[in-house]
């Protein structure tokens, strides 16, 4: 998607159109990017409680998602898979190699992937996406690279808006406003 090249609205509508998966880079999105170790040195992971339950409502309404780190991540694979069947890459996967396999599984196309990442090591990643996201707090260079910018940060309900950006685009969020307008 080429978002400067056409009323942004009207491509980001489009795009939503199509959108059955949604692929989140770990560090950054799904966290506020901070990395915290015991005393042993093992992570302590910690996650939103909000999108962990944006995630769950995606699964529950049929969307794939793929939660990709680009480093072992392990330590989150409990919370995340708790959420649902979420395909996970927490083992220092490649992203786009990990997007991919989650297309091949899936048997999904480029244009019905949403990404959220915040930094320039997934810009090949959000450039393949039907709907590039990135957090408030993503890095500068990705702000006119990507077709939307969340008002959230990363860690702190990015992904639990764009999953409601998308499902109430497609008619599928029951908590729509436009759905409670019509009652």
């Amino acid at each position: 998607m080429q978002p400067y090249q056409a009323d942004p609205s009207s491509q980001i509508n489009a795009a939503l159109d199509g959108i059955k998966a949604l692929v989140i880079s770990l560090d950054g999105v799904l966290t506020d990017g901070t990395i915290t170790l015991d005393g042993e040195g093992r992570e302590m992971p910690a996650l939103f409680a909000r999108d962990l339950a944006g995630i769950r409502e995606a699964l529950r309404l049929g969307m794939k998602v793929a939660v990709i780190a680009g480093r072992l991540a392990g330590a989150y694979r409990q919370m995340l898979e708790a959420a649902g069947p979420v395909d996970l890459f927490l083992d220092g996967e490649e992203p786009l190699e990990a997007f991919e396999a989650f297309k091949n599984r899936h048997g999904l196309q480029d244009e019905e992937c949403a990404c959220i990442a915040d930094d320039i090591d997934d810009l090949e990643l959000l450039k393949k996406a039907g709907l590039p996201v990135t957090p408030i707090n993503g890095a500068e260079y990705l702000r006119n690279r990507v077709a939307y910018i969340s008002v959230f940060e990363g860690g702190r309900g990015c992904v639990r808006e764009i999953v409601e950006m998308i499902l109430d685009h497609q008619n599928r969020w029951e908590y729509s406003e436009k759905q409670a307008s019509a009652e």
